[in-house]
């Protein structure tokens, strides 16, 4: 579907997690052509055969691995070198593995999706926040429609995107009137591991990454100012 939305993030710089997946790479576009210097951030480099990010003028790649602390810190700190500022944070770095019932699951699986999904956007957030508050900036993570109650077979994913809205809620309480904090909660996102991973599932009634971007767009434009701790439903027609 084509953006229909318009944003000037002219001058603004706009720091994306997971930026080389579906999510991320449909982010790292639409902030692209609103105008925004990108800061695109993955453990997966754009030239990995399962990379979706074109870097391109106006997007910065920097490889990290976001569930290290000493790596965000120093990934933050190089972008405000680079760049000088930091106006807006994007937590889109994350998984989703299916899974077994609680009983069956390994620990490591466990501790798996607790740091790619919610370690990240933690750590990602504590380094930015000197910096976004600098900016009166926005923070946007991706939480999830199953955060919403539990379920079988993938109570992990379910328990840190359910996190994902505490962080977010907690974000907003800590620095209101400096920094907003918002999430979005996505049904079945339309990529392709899903695909792969669901083949038989009705893939039309899934959410295009690209209008989840725009809704990330809105959550960071002067549209919103007066919006945070939300936790945005984008189901689509799931």
């Amino acid at each position: 579907m084509a953006s229909t939305a318009t944003f000037d993030f002219d001058g603004t710089v706009t720091v994306i997690t997971g930026a080389s997946g579906a999510l991320g790479s449909a982010a790292v576009e639409r902030f692209r052509e609103a105008g925004a210097t990108v800061c695109a951030v993955d453990v997966v480099e754009p030239s990995d055969d399962d990379a979706m990010l074109e870097v391109d003028e106006g997007t910065q790649f920097y490889e990290a691995d976001l569930t290290d602390e000493d790596a965000v810190e120093t990934v933050i700190d190089r972008v405000v070198d680079d760049h000088g500022r930091i106006d807006h944070l994007l937590n889109i770095a994350g998984t989703w593995r299916g899974g077994d019932p609680i009983e069956e699951t390994d620990t490591s699986e466990f501790d798996f999706l607790v740091d790619v999904n919610l370690k990240t956007a933690f750590l990602a957030s504590k380094h930015a926040l000197s910096h976004l508050r600098a900016r009166d900036g926005s923070i946007v993570s991706v939480s999830s429609r199953s955060s919403l109650e539990g379920g079988e077979g993938d109570g992990p994913y379910r328990i840190t995107k359910a996190g994902i809205r505490l962080l977010t809620e907690t974000l907003a309480e800590e620095n209101r009137g400096t920094v907003r904090a918002n999430c979005v909660m996505p049904s079945v996102i339309d990529t392709p591991m899903n695909r792969e991973m669901m083949p038989d599932a009705d893939h039309d009634s899934w959410v295009d990454p690209a209008d989840i971007a725009d809704v990330m767009a809105f959550l960071c434009s002067d549209g919103a100012s007066v919006t945070s701790g939300a936790a945005v439903p984008v189901y689509g027609e799931a």
